[in-house]
């Protein structure tokens, strides 16, 4: 939901203000957030630059490169299928966790999970969107940020050998972006225009900071550290389902019966990625 929220939010401040400054400014509030929450309950900046160096690449590969290749990328195809694309994340983290990572060999079953997610986001959100018009680059550029979303949650893994709080690890994540975007949002969007910019605006972007960012990579880092890589980036398959939720909650959207089918098939294949459901079933019928 907190992810998911982010759609929420972005539909409302994206008509006021440029999509890099967006960007910017949920990193940025995030990382003020999530300092004031690590200072407020005694935990302090590391000091080592092998730390420092470590936040600075999960925040490349978390925020920095794919962010910008999705707003290039959405710029120009549609973004039910644009969503699609997105959700093609646990896929790679499958292949890359599975190459990387010796505790997390992908099993047959959890293959068949992941096929199984990925068509029900592809129905859910519309078959009609896979004809969505755009450029061959523009697709490729959010198969790409999926591709780094991938390798981000791989990347991550390290942080639970160095046994830093997640709290620590989101504030460092979003702080090494913030200062990697300001100077690229200044020289594209210029500054942002605090006048002209809504009191609603500003409160989606707070939210989109405060709640989809701060607090969402606080629950995604300690996941990684328990979980793995494989199982964090399956939030991709959740995302689509809370959006649509968020809209017809708040945004008088309706739910129609293809809605239903594909959140029914997502999480038959949560269910299978997991293992337990199916094994239990198995156990029974021996």
């Amino acid at each position: 939901m907190l992810f998911g929220g982010s759609f929420f939010f972005v539909g409302l401040v994206v008509n006021e203000l440029p999509l890099l400054t967006i960007v910017t400014l949920r990193v940025a509030i995030a990382a003020i957030t999530l300092w004031a929450i690590a200072l407020m309950i005694g935990l302090r900046p590391p000091k080592s630059l092998h730390v420092w160096g470590a936040f600075l690449g999960m925040g490349l590969l978390n925020n920095v490169i794919p962010f910008a290749l999705v707003v290039w990328g959405q710029a120009q195809i549609a973004s039910g299928l644009a969503s699609i694309l997105n959700a093609a994340t646990p896929i790679f983290g499958v292949v890359v966790a599975g190459l990387l990572l010796p505790d997390e060999r992908p099993t047959p079953l959890k293959i068949l999970g992941v096929a199984i997610g990925f068509i029900g986001v592809v129905v859910m959100i519309g078959l009609p969107a896979l004809h969505g018009s755009g450029s061959f680059f523009a697709q490729l550029s959010i198969i790409t940020a999926a591709f780094f979303y991938a390798s981000a949650g791989v990347y991550g893994r390290r942080f639970k050998t160095m046994g830093i709080n997640p709290i620590i690890i989101a504030a460092g994540q979003v702080s090494a972006s913030t200062l990697v975007l300001i100077p690229i949002t200044l020289m594209v969007d210029g500054p942002v225009d605090v006048a002209a910019t809504s009191f609603n605006t500003w409160a989606a972007i707070t939210g989109l900071g405060v709640f989809s960012t701060a607090i969402a990579y606080i629950v995604y880092f300690k996941i990684l550290a328990v979980a793995g890589a494989t199982n964090v980036l399956l939030v991709t398959l959740l995302v689509p389902i809370s959006a649509i939720l968020l809209g017809a909650v708040f945004l008088n959207e309706s739910l129609e019966t293809i809605h239903f089918v594909g959140m029914s098939l997502i999480a038959l294949g949560l269910s299978a990625i997991d293992g337990r459901l199916w094994v239990s079933i198995k156990t029974v019928k021996t």
